[in-house]
C-alpha cells in the first residue's frame, strides 16, 4: 500500500514538474541550453516541504542525464549543468549549488555545499584581458559512492567512494576512496578501515553520524 502511495505521489508530482521542464525546453529554443536549464533549476527549487522534494525529483528525472526515483533534492538547491548525474539513495541538503557533476549511490551530501565543475572554470593567465573574457573549461566531478561532504564545503575534485569530507573543507585535488579529510585545501588526515573506527574523532568528524 505504501509503495502504491508513493507511485501515486510521482505521478502527480510529474504532472507539477511539467510546467518548468517545457519552459526550459522552450527557452533552450532560443538561448544556450545550460542557461535556460539553470533558469528552471531556480525555480524549482524554491518548492517548499515534502511536495517541492517530489517536484524537484520528478523534473530532473526528466532533465537531467541520470537522476533516481528515491533521492532527495532539498529546498534552494539547484543545478547549472543538464549533464549532472544523481545515483540511487542520495541526499543532497538545502541551498547546494551543482554543476558537472557525477553523485553515486548512496552519497550524503550536507547543506550550503558547493560541487563545481572542476576547477578550471576561469582562467586567469593573461593580465591584459578581464579574467570573464579568458574563458575556461568544464570538468565533471564524481563523489563516490557512500561518501559523506560536510557542511559548507567545496568540492572541486574527486572524492573517491566511502569518504568523509569535514565540513567547512575545500577540495581541489582528488581524494582517494575511504579516505577522513578536512582542510582548505583538504588532505586526508585518516581512513575509514575497520581498524581505525576513531579516526573520525581526529577528523574532527563522527563517520557514524548519517544526519546530514
Amino acid at each position: 500500500m505504501k509503495e502504491l502511495a508513493k507511485a501515486i505521489l510521482r505521478g502527480a508530482t510529474r504532472l507539477l514538474a511539467l510546467p518548468p521542464w517545457a519552459m526550459w525546453r522552450l527557452l533552450a529554443l532560443f538561448v544556450d541550453a545550460d542557461k535556460a536549464f539553470h533558469g528552471a533549476s531556480q525555480a524549482v527549487s524554491l518548492w517548499p516541504g515534502f511536495l517541492g522534494e517530489y517536484v524537484r525529483r520528478e523534473f530532473y528525472r526528466l532533465s537531467l542525464d541520470e537522476c533516481s526515483d528515491d533521492c532527495c533534492i532539498s529546498f534552494g538547491t539547484i543545478f547549472s549543468k543538464r549533464g549532472a548525474r544523481i545515483g540511487r539513495r542520495v541526499y543532497i541538503g538545502t541551498n547546494c549549488t551543482l554543476g558537472l557533476v557525477t553523485i553515486e549511490d548512496d552519497v550524503l551530501i550536507a547543506s550550503n555545499v558547493d560541487v563545481l565543475s572542476g576547477s578550471s572554470q576561469h582562467r586567469y593567465d593573461d593580465p591584459r584581458l578581464p579574467i570573464r573574457e579568458q574563458g575556461g573549461s568544464f570538468t565533471r566531478v564524481t563523489v563516490g559512492a557512500d561518501s559523506w561532504i560536510g557542511n559548507r564545503t567545496v568540492v572541486m575534485a574527486d572524492v573517491g567512494a566511502g569518504s568523509v569530507i569535514g565540513a567547512g573543507s575545500v577540495v581541489t585535488k582528488a581524494i582517494p576512496p575511504r579516505s577522513l579529510a578536512v582542510g582548505a585545501p583538504a588532505r586526508p588526515v585518516g581512513r575509514r578501515d575497520a581498524d581505525r573506527v576513531e579516526a573520525g574523532a581526529d577528523a574532527g568528524v563522527d563517520p557514524a553520524r548519517r544526519e546530514a
